[in-house]
């Protein structure tokens, strides 16, 4: 198997990973509002967060950042919960040009909270000098792109059936899927190691 092939199903299995569900509730909680018709801006809100995600193993891999792995496993269920809150309070209503830019900013951060969680996997997994990984970044960053936008596909779908079929709203469908995400996140944070150690 090539080397690119080996990072890039690394970054595939990353995102797809039914033990580590927290990055396809993220990317859930982010595309639920949207529909095929959006797919533009949905497509370029999955490209800021593998963006943040990418940026954050290059800062973590050239060790310009540290940051302790359990204030990021924290940090990894409040992004999802925020989103999801977002979403609630959203429902329904139509999104001003402010509103799309500052989501598209907070996405790219959240996409570097989600990174730095993965960031000593990926040094531990990674040999040799700090240069010499710039490339598997790319190829890595590659995977977690497809497999983001085959989990944004799949809930697209699910949406346009749920809306056509079942006769649900766009604005009850995102409500129902937030409020579910935020029921499985609320415990991932409250279960936090964080809170053990004070």
């Amino acid at each position: 198997m090539s080397e690119f092939l080996i990072y890039f199903q690394i970054g595939l299995k990353h995102v797809l990973n039914i033990h580590a569900y927290d990055h396809v509730l993220f990317l859930i909680a982010l595309s639920v509002p949207f529909s095929f018709a959006d797919w533009k801006r949905i497509l370029l809100l999955v490209t800021m967060f593998t963006l943040g995600h990418t940026t954050a193993l290059f800062l973590s891999v050239f060790g310009i950042i540290t940051v302790k792995v359990n204030v990021v496993e924290l940090l990894i269920p409040i992004t999802i919960l925020i989103t999801a809150l977002y979403n609630l309070f959203t429902a329904g209503k139509s999104s001003k040009n402010g509103n799309v830019n500052l989501v598209f900013i907070i996405t790219l951060f959240f996409g570097i909270i989600h990174g730095l969680g993965f960031s000593n996997y990926f040094k531990t997994i990674m040999g040799g000098s700090a240069s010499s990984k710039l490339l598997p970044m790319g190829e890595f960053a590659l995977g977690i792109e497809a497999a983001q936008i085959t989990v944004v596909v799949v809930v697209l779908i699910l949406s346009y059936i749920v809306q056509t079929v079942f006769r649900f709203s766009k604005r009850d469908w995102s409500l129902v899927m937030s409020a579910f995400i935020i029921g499985v996140v609320l415990p991932m944070i409250l279960e936090s190691e964080i809170w053990k150690s004070y």
